[in-house]
């Protein structure tokens, strides 16, 4: 029961710290997940991330959701996901109430001008964070390079250039691990 609270209470913790959305949490999940609690690697937390992003949903909910259940199951991923939604749900209504009595106030305006310039900060610390753990070699940096140009530079739809590279993924990473694994009869 003990780590069933510690997890509701983990991720409600981060749902009340965390704003400017999934990629904006990085630098919490890598401070509460990864280094306090150890319960999952930077690696696994990238994996979470591709996962969630060709999965319906939120990012912050899908990764609240992975970890939760890989720490306990079923009851695990449910305890984490409602965890990381009830502040925000909470917020919501109360700005939904509030929204059009206050939105006009100089002190709202420049308070959310100062939290977007913030959440650009931390998204860049993601990108940083991100960037570190995925060359591995130089296959990695070319299929990146590849598709940030298809990206920025000619507006290819993302689904497209995930679904390209995890074929290409395939292609360049399986060989090497198929043959690596003919010796010894397993594939890991």
């Amino acid at each position: 029961m003990k780590d069933y609270l510690d997890l509701f209470f983990t991720f409600l913790k981060m749902g009340c710290i965390t704003f400017g959305g999934g990629y904006a949490m990085i630098p919490i999940v890598d401070k509460e997940l990864i280094k306090k609690k150890g319960w999952v690697t930077m690696d696994e937390v990238m994996d979470y991330y591709t996962i969630a992003q060709i999965t319906p949903g939120i990012i912050a909910i899908n990764l609240s959701t992975f970890v939760g259940y890989k720490r306990k199951g079923s009851l695990g991923g449910i305890l984490t996901t409602l965890g990381f939604i009830i502040p925000g749900t909470c917020f919501i209504i109360l700005v939904a109430y509030f929204i059009g009595n206050i939105m006009d106030y100089p002190v709202v305006i420049h308070a959310f001008a100062g939290i977007r310039v913030a959440v650009g900060a931390l998204i860049l610390d993601t990108v940083v964070k991100m960037v570190k753990g995925i060359f591995k070699d130089w296959k990695a940096l070319i299929i990146y390079i590849s598709a940030f140009i298809l990206s920025a530079g000619w507006g290819i739809s993302p689904m497209l250039i995930i679904l390209g590279a995890g074929i290409i993924g395939l292609a360049v990473y399986l060989p090497p691990l198929l043959k690596k694994s003919s010796g010894n009869g397993s594939l890991k």
